[in-house]
């Protein structure tokens, strides 16, 4: 294996067993699932990924941390296709995401084969991007029948066993201006998990709340990190709950890994000066 700051690897962790958060159809906890091989991206003249080479396993939670501008939620767009990547390749549940082979050659990926793989990823954003002319229940029902081709009494059932999840049985009916910025990010959570994806991207969820509301969204989080065995890959300067959730914490700076391992070493006894410099600001 090479340094850190090339081909990071996540550390095997022992997990109690999970109930199947995701679509049923992943690989074993252990397996990989999501590859970045020599992932760079450019904005111009600035190299926010450079030569990225990392994995998640399935089954982990892996968080992202670092200085704002590191390239954390690059990784996550990139995932999500709202970027593509300069060069190098993204694999998810090993099928390439910007690429497919054709006559044994990577070439561009198109439309179709992109949305079949995306399929396997759900993202909570930032901001919530939430429906507004739709109640609650449909919020979260909208993409699983028109997406996945769910009926409408399925897509129904399992949003309303996830609305429970995230405690907002009593508000099914409300439109999302009758709901707290709280509320609203739970309910973000409901639907990407109606999905059902294989890996769960987390970006910032709580920073658009305000700060009574940030403690009820990170319980409900950690209520499914602990009892799913849904992939979580997680940007976040909560630096309690990076504790509480992950398997392995990566730091970042510059566009590169500097340093990785399980939460328990990382937050107490990191080995680069730049993770302790970074932890110094934000412990």
């Amino acid at each position: 294996m090479s340094s850190p700051a090339d081909t990071p690897q996540t550390p095997e962790t022992t997990d109690s067993p999970r109930e199947n958060g995701g679509n049923g159809e992943s690989r074993a906890n252990g397996s990989e699932l999501v590859r970045f091989t020599n992932v760079t991206k450019r904005f111009g003249d600035v190299t926010v990924l450079d030569r990225l080479d990392f994995h998640v396993e399935t089954g982990k939670h892996v968080t992202l941390i670092g200085p704002s501008g590191s390239g954390k939620t690059t990784i996550l767009r990139l995932l999500m296709t709202l970027l593509t990547p300069d060069e190098g390749t993204i694999t998810v549940d090993g099928d390439h995401l910007n690429h497919e082979e054709r006559d044994g050659k990577l070439v561009k990926a198109g439309e179709k084969h992109v949305r079949e793989v995306r399929k396997k990823i759900g993202m909570v954003f930032q901001q919530f991007n939430l429906f507004p002319n739709m109640k609650v229940l449909r919020n979260v029902t909208e993409a699983p029948v028109h997406v996945l081709g769910l009926s409408k009494d399925e897509a129904v059932e399992r949003a309303k066993g996830l609305i429970e999840l995230v405690g907002l049985s009593e508000h099914l009916d409300k439109y999302p201006s009758q709901l707290s910025g709280g509320q609203q990010q739970r309910v973000a959570i409901a639907r990407a998990l109606a999905m059902r994806p294989q890996v769960l991207l987390l970006d910032e969820v709580t920073s658009a709340l305000d700060p009574e509301l940030v403690a009820g969204v990170l319980d409900v989080l950690r209520d499914i990190a602990h009892t799913t065995d849904i992939t979580m890959l997680c940007v976040t300067h909560e630096m309690g709950f990076a504790r509480d959730i992950s398997d392995c914490v990566m730091m970042f700076d510059q566009g590169r890994v500097v340093e990785f391992g399980p939460p328990d070493k990382m937050f107490s006894e990191p080995e680069h000066e730049r993770t302790r410099e970074f932890l110094s600001t934000v412990l």
